[in-house]
């Protein structure tokens, strides 16, 4: 794969992004009134997505490099940063690739040809990961050996170290390494994805002749190899906490073992990255899991898109590689030290707190405290029904009354997924009164209690119909895992609407109470998962309002059955009314700052980075409303415009936790209306999924969701500012003020509430 393409000059506004007029088709039937004859299509009004992308993760890096943050968390950063670019170069430069390809040079969704954006992503990236490489080997890795974590070098150990860890090699990794000669006699072997390798350069003594082999490092091993503390140390190793070194050095140092009778001469890793893309169309899928199984067996052989190899490897060698793996000189990066940093992550396991952000535990929320003064009677965990039955039933009776009293909000992970969402399926599955229990799944953890849950309930003879997303990226084997056993119990699996991916995070419990039938809804921003729940920001709404529960009817009925529902009473539902509903609000604010009265749209999610949408805030923006947009991630609206979108703030919030609920604001001229739910201002969320978006009508809810936009807005710790020109300033408290993170003050003031709960 060649590409014929001249350095470019890197900026976010070099490369920016213009709509096709199927992109700006206006969702009502006339257009907005344009406040001035700027054209709000042109390119300069955007940002590059791609380029976008690589700014929030740079973000993520920066936490890894801010000496504020504790040292161990300092890895995990640099675990994640590591990682979201391994996805990054599977799906995104992957697509990219794939356009080149096919010869594709106009006409994608930002119009710019994928050539001069694959040349923009290696200009952006190459310095970047020689400066994160350069910066894990000369600042962190010393800061660890101050702190007694010592990640050594072979030539560092005590010989009985490294006596200890040929027999580590001869007894653990030896019988499972197959090195692989590379030769006319032996075809180039199959390097599977994101693997670890050794190119090992030999000599026939008898000949003279040079030879290559490939060892792969074996990926069922921890990467790093800890050193036991009995061992002796050389004398600057005393006293530490941990000794360890990385999987590949040891192999590296008993490769005589492998090639017995041969003079080892050298040896390099090198890491290729795959195509992780699934080629699926659903439509024509006779049967959508199987389909999607073949895919993800072929998934194993995509093409290369990226080379990471070690700096001093030489450019012979180097050559070998580029022309083996049939890629280009430009996708080549060059290491020093580590490759692959992503194994940073098992660092966090050591037992020191010290070093580590202070351990947070969620609480139940106050609204659900009597549901947990009736569960203190029996174990949630271990139900006996034939014992434990009535307990049972008035801990369901309890949580479904405080329900019918009002709406609750939970907010994770400040408050605890288990006692809340998990806690409402489980109750679910075991209450009598339950007729039926409908959901969607995304992303579930591999121990699911609430897939465990799900089976309980059909096995007590409920209605049990579940939505399990087989295309969630990555976890694609998971989701066919847990569809299979849901099905052999007896609930109704279904995969969702062809052409869609059902996104939508939404719970349905039908219950028969006094001689009706009642509706309970929940309706998330994030995954059916405990594990993630404990690391993401997400929000979640409990109601049994008739019309929600009605239309999360109309909606399962949608996507189990055939069903071309097109009006919700309440919910804004993609592909069908969401687009709509969340353009006619943005144009509301525009008729009320434009009649005199209070414009103002606060909006929090993923990404922004939908033209339409887009051209309605540049529209509000020169009405006169005052925008302030929280974008996690890709954010291609180009704030403080002069005449376009100084009204417009865009900031960032990176931390301890990853912002994920969707919040949006509108100030609705004094009468403000809130809205939570699954989808960002994507094209993909609008228009190719399936979202839910609920208003919020309770006003106590209300001021918690303005609460939290508010104590964002004001970040001092953990924001940055979007700038003009695509780059992102870091937001520090002045001299005269106190520090204000956003995850810690929500920590406190959670704290607070359960001492106050408790002790007062």
């Amino acid at each position: 794969m060649h590409e014929d393409v001249d350095p470019i000059e890197l900026s976010l506004t070099a490369l920016t992004l213009t709509f096709s007029d199927e992109d700006m088709t206006p969702a009502t039937p006339t257009e907005p009134p344009q406040m001035t004859d700027i054209d709000l299509k042109a390119k300069e009004y955007y940002f590059n997505r791609a380029l976008s992308w690589l700014e929030f993760n740079k973000r993520v890096l920066q936490e890894a490099y801010d000496p504020r943050t504790p040292l161990l968390e300092r890895l995990k950063f640099m675990a994640i940063h590591s990682s979201n670019l391994d996805e990054f170069f599977m799906i995104r430069v992957a697509g990219l690739k794939q356009q080149v390809e096919s010869g594709i040079t106009q006409g994608s969704a930002d119009g710019i040809p994928p050539q001069e954006q694959l040349a923009a992503i290696r200009q952006y990236l190459r310095p970047a990961v020689t400066e994160q490489h350069r910066f894990f080997e000369l600042e962190l890795r010393p800061r660890l050996a101050q702190e007694g974590i010592f990640m050594l070098h072979y030539a560092d150990l005590h010989p009985e170290q490294q006596a200890y860890l040929h027999q580590y090699f001869i007894d653990q990794i030896f019988p499972i390494l197959t090195p692989l000669a590379i030769d006319p006699a032996h075809p180039f072997p199959y390097i599977s994805s994101l693997s670890l390798n050794l190119l090992v350069c030999v000599q026939d003594p008898a000949s003279g002749q040079e030879l290559f082999a490939r060892v792969k490092v074996p990926g069922g091993f921890p990467r790093f190899v800890t050193l036991p503390n009995h061992l002796p140390r050389s004398d600057e190793h005393q006293g530490g906490a941990w000794v360890g070194i990385p999987l590949e050095d040891v192999i590296a140092h008993n490769l005589e073992s492998l090639f017995p009778g041969m003079k080892i001469l050298n040896h390099y890793a090198f890491r290729i990255t795959r195509s992780a893309d699934l080629e699926l169309e659903t439509d024509k899928a006779d049967d959508l899991l199987i389909a999607i199984e073949q895919e993800i067996r072929k998934r194993r052989f995509g093409s290369v898109v990226r080379l990471e190899v070690q700096k001093q490897i030489p450019p012979a060698i180097r050559h070998t590689l580029i022309e083996e793996l049939d890629i280009d000189e430009t996708d080549v990066y060059d290491v020093e030290g580590l490759i692959c940093l992503n194994n940073l992550f098992s660092l966090l396991d050591l037992p020191l707190p010290h070093l580590k952000d202070p351990s947070w535990h969620p609480i139940t929320p106050a609204s659900f405290h009597r549901v947990d003064e009736r569960e203190s009677q029996f174990s949630l965990n271990n139900f006996d029904p034939t014992i434990e039955l009535e307990h049972w039933e008035a801990a369901a009776g309890e949580l479904f009354g405080l329900i019918r009293e009002r709406d609750l909000l939970v907010h994770h992970p400040y408050h605890s997924f288990a006692t809340t969402v998990q806690r409402f399926i489980t109750l679910a599955a075991y209450d009598p009164k339950v007729l039926a229990i409908k959901m969607t799944l995304y992303r579930t953890s591999g121990d699911s209690p609430i897939v465990k849950a799900l089976i309980a309930a059909a096995e007590n003879g409920k209605q049990v119909a579940v939505l399990v997303e087989l295309k969630a990226r990555f976890d694609e084997e998971n989701n066919i895992l847990w569809a299979r056993k849901l099905e052999k119990v007896g609930v109704h699996v279904v995969y969702g609407v062809p052409g869609l991916k059902t996104h939508t995070k939404t719970l349905l419990v039908v219950r028969q109470e006094a001689g009706e039938i009642r509706r309970y809804v929940h309706i998330g921003t994030g995954n059916y998962n405990p594990k993630t729940a404990g690391l993401y920001e997400d929000l979640g709404l409990f109601t049994c309002c008739p019309d929600l529960g009605a239309d999360l009817t109309d909606l399962f009925n949608f996507l189990t059955g055939y069903s071309r529902q097109r009006d919700y009473r309440k919910l804004l539902i993609a592909p069908v009314t969401m687009r709509d509903r969340m353009l006619a609000l943005i144009q509301r604010e525009i008729e009320h700052s434009q009649g005199g009265g209070q414009g103002r749209i606060i909006a929090k999610m993923n990404a922004i980075t939908d033209g339409q949408i887009i051209r309605a805030l540049y529209e509000a923006s020169q009405a006169g409303v005052e925008i302030d947009l929280i974008i996690r991630g890709m954010c291609c609206i180009r704030p403080g415009v002069p005449g376009v979108s100084e009204r417009i703030r865009v900031m960032s919030v990176i931390g301890r936790f990853l912002e994920h609920s969707r919040i949006f604001y509108f100030e609705n001229n004094g009468q403000p209306e809130f809205f939570i739910g699954s989808a960002d201002w994507r094209s993909r969320n609008l228009d190719r999924r399936v979202e839910a978006i609920v208003p919020i009508t309770d006003p106590h809810i209300g001021a918690e969701l303005k609460g939290i936009l508010d104590l964002m807005l004001n970040d001092n710790r953990q924001a940055w500012d979007l700038q003009p020109d695509g780059h992102y300033i870091q937001r520090h408290p002045r001299a005269d003020e106190p520090e204000r993170g956003t995850h810690a003050f929500l920590m406190e003031m959670t704290r607070k509430e359960l001492k106050e709960r408790y002790f007062n």
